[in-house]
């Protein structure tokens, strides 16, 4: 390729990362808003089906839990239980506890990945295969378990003030309108509830093609430019929680970091700071959709969990080094011992199990 044509090719480049970024901006808003109206027409058929499968707030967490690990996303599920909730279906209780596991199922999704690429064929050492995915896992349950208990208890008291904080996060207008058109065009032509099924796959491809377009992006010079920050604690936080917040993807934001870990260029300990961060920023994508949806108790509920988890997290930073060597302990003895990995991969499933099912059983 000629020196012109190279630098065509890289202004043409430089123009399809931001158009292509807007674009599927615009679909999962799109997503977002048929997922809306489609609920709110499906509403009597969902409210039957999900009373029949939730007996209470440990099934709604059971159900989002498990329901993260059957789509490989937690994000789709925590804007499946906001829409469930701008219809009266889901109570704030279990709107709190939904979103909250969405996180612990998205997060698990990378170790029953790495486990059953090992257990398959065996191709990698057991530490090789989910090293990283069981790290921020147990990262993932020290914050979110510690919240999902608090923010249960509290709540009753703190929705009062975080919906007075939560009653200017509206958009004083609806900017989605536009869509409106053909979300109820399609709600008509295709019934609510095939509605439904095709606004959570729109969710979750716009998701994933945002993932995509991610990868495009000049990750090595991010990686020269701060791999070097990571020895500074707070500082790989903020990093963690900026990449995530600003992408809103997870798997983007880990994805840059886990070639520096895999080369030992960062070190474990330097590491969870950074995945703590990253872990806060997943939940911004959760509020743009609580805003959009319009529902002031939805970004309330968000907010509750974010702040708590904000709290939990920076508690966790305060005592760092004590914070690390708890996790790499749990981690090395689960990596090093396949009968206690095999039993703590079976407690993944069976939790989420117990907690939709074990109410079931009593109702």
């Amino acid at each position: 390729m000629s020196p012109r044509s190279s630098r065509v090719f890289d202004r043409l480049s430089s123009v399809r990362l931001p158009l292509g970024a807007v674009g599927v901006i615009l679909l999962f808003l799109f997503a977002v808003h048929l997922l809306g109206t489609a609920t709110e027409a499906a509403a009597p058929t969902i409210e039957r089906v999900f009373f029949q499968v939730v007996a209470g707030d440990a099934s709604a967490l059971g159900v989002s839990w498990l329901g993260a690990y059957v789509l490989a996303n937690g994000s789709v599920i925590a804007a499946l239980a906001l829409s469930l909730f701008s219809v009266d279906i889901v109570s704030p209780s279990q709107l709190f506890l939904m979103i909250a596991g969405s996180r612990l199922g998205a997060a698990a999704v990378v170790v029953f990945i790495g486990a059953l690429d090992y257990f398959q064929e065996k191709r990698y050492s057991l530490r090789k295969a989910v090293s990283m995915g069981l790290l921020t896992f147990l990262l993932t349950l020290s914050i979110y378990l510690p919240v999902t208990v608090l923010g249960y208890v509290t709540s009753p008291y703190l929705h009062a003030p975080f919906r007075a904080v939560s009653r200017g996060w509206t958009v004083g207008f609806r900017p989605l309108a536009v869509f409106d058109p053909f979300t109820v065009a399609i709600t008509t032509s295709i019934g609510p509830v095939l509605s439904v099924l095709l606004a959570v796959g729109i969710l979750f491809g716009s998701l994933k093609l945002f993932d995509r377009l991610l990868t495009k992006v000049d990750t090595a010079t991010l990686r020269q430019r701060f791999f070097s920050q990571f020895q500074h604690v707070w500082v790989s936080f903020v990093i963690g929680l900026a990449v995530t917040t600003v992408t809103t993807s997870v798997a983007f934001s880990l994805g840059v970091i886990v070639p520096l870990y895999n080369r030992g260029y960062v070190e474990r300990d330097e590491l969870i700071p950074y995945v703590l961060g990253a872990n806060l920023g997943t939940l911004f994508d959760t509020l743009v959709v609580a805003v959009v949806l319009e529902l002031p108790f939805g970004v309330a509920v968000v907010l509750e969990l974010l702040v708590i988890a904000t709290l939990v997290t920076l508690g966790a930073l305060a005592v760092h080094d004590a914070y690390s060597r708890s996790i790499a302990t749990v981690s090395d003895r689960l990596l090093d011992d396949r009968i206690a990995f095999a039993v703590f991969i079976l407690t993944l499933l069976l939790v989420p199990l117990a907690l939709l099912l074990v109410p079931l059983a009593l109702r």
